[in-house]
């Protein structure tokens, strides 16, 4: 049985949702980048924060890369295409590795 509200539905506004989430993840995530490299150059570099805070910063620029094809995908298309498992892995990856680096700069 099929209601009033389900049939107004917009399906406009997952994908709208879906969109700005990834903007929100990509601004985490280049406030993480920029904490690190802040913390790596705190009091002196030292060869290990640099390194450590270069794969960060790598890592932020290949997050980016996945967000915004994701974004890109979910705004062309009349209907948006399901994340591909090897998307989703990559940009979980991404964000755990992003951590162990912010750790390893913090300790």
């Amino acid at each position: 049985m099929r209601t009033a509200a389900a049939e107004e539905r917009d399906p406009g506004l997952q994908p709208e949702r879906t969109r700005l989430a990834w903007r929100r993840t990509t601004l985490a995530a280049t406030v993480v980048a920029v904490l690190a490299m802040k913390t790596a150059l705190h009091g002196g570099a030292s060869a290990v924060g640099v390194v450590t805070c270069a794969l960060a910063c790598g890592l932020w620029l290949t997050f980016l890369y996945l967000a915004h094809r994701r974004i890109r995908g979910l705004s062309t298309a009349p209907v948006p295409h399901a994340l591909t498992p090897l998307h989703a892995t990559a940009a979980i990856l991404c964000t755990v590795a992003m951590a162990g680096c912010g750790a390893a700069l913090v300790f």
